[in-house]
């Protein structure tokens, strides 16, 4: 689940000891166990409140906590983005995928008392080319991003990477809601834009983890919020997608808590 650009945190970055990222990796496998198994799911004629009452289903299985369910009244343990919506869908019975559709899926968990939180956007059937390609940009930006996670780089590293491989492909990224720390709280500081400022960012230290997720537009990267208070839709309607991975910092470089099995 995306933070909000620019609302300033007061509160500190947390360094995390080996234990408990020992831990964040175990929360985030379930997390990734699940992707893995919805992606194997995501087919025409499914809706999203099925998907999100299967992956509730494996994270209690598994001994784990639906994070983003009862998150500042967030009514789902998945959020299910199709199309434009960009982030933050809410799982409906109505809402049934069909052919070329994409979807964009984002799960948390909490387990042990620590967060793991990732995202994925599929094709349901056939998508078209183009659309084909936005999914393609957007999981590279977020290695991009990914491999500037080394000590002494800075967040904007991260930032600026992302964005220079979008743009350079001529898709729009995403401004309002950005990456963030995370921890035992779902959302920490720093906030991990997806686009670089021109500030000074905080630099990167080993125990620090970070959910680093690029939400890039087809069209224009100007978003807005349906009634509903949650989903976040492209303005001009064209389509978005959304990776995510949580990575804590090491001194041997980036380590993908949630990374998938494929």
């Amino acid at each position: 689940m995306t933070g909000i650009a620019d609302k300033r945190e007061r509160r500190s970055i947390i360094v995390k000891t080996a234990g408990q990222i020992s831990i964040m990796r175990e929360a985030n496998r379930i997390v990734s166990e699940t992707l893995t198994m919805l992606k194997e799911l995501v087919e025409p004629g499914i809706t999203t409140w099925e998907l999100d009452k299967i992956a509730e289903a494996l994270c209690i299985k598994r001994r784990g906590k639906p994070a983003f369910k009862g998150y500042r009244g967030f009514p789902g343990s998945l959020c299910v983005s199709v199309n434009e919506e960009v982030v933050h869908g809410i799982p409906s019975r109505k809402t049934k995928l069909k052919d070329g559709d994409i979807i964009s899926i984002d799960f948390g968990v909490e387990f042990k008392g620590f967060f793991g939180d990732s995202a994925i956007t599929l094709p349901v059937g056939k998508i078209d080319g183009e659309v084909a390609r936005l999914l393609k940009v957007t999981e590279e930006s977020l290695a991009k991003g990914i491999e500037q996670v080394i000590p002494g780089n800075r967040v904007g590293d991260i930032s600026r990477a992302i964005q220079s491989h979008v743009e350079g492909h001529g898709l729009a990224i995403v401004r309002q809601f950005v990456g963030h720390g995370i921890g035992n709280a779902l959302h920490e500081p720093p906030e991990i834009p997806n686009f670089y400022q021109g500030e000074r960012t905080p630099r990167l230290l080993p125990g620090m983890v970070l959910a680093i997720e690029p939400m890039v537009n087809m069209g224009s990267h100007k978003v807005k919020v349906l009634k509903d208070g949650w989903t976040v839709i492209t303005s001009d309607k064209q389509p978005s997608a959304h990776f995510e991975h949580s990575v804590a910092v090491t001194e041997n470089g980036p380590a993908i808590l949630s990374r998938r099995e494929s």
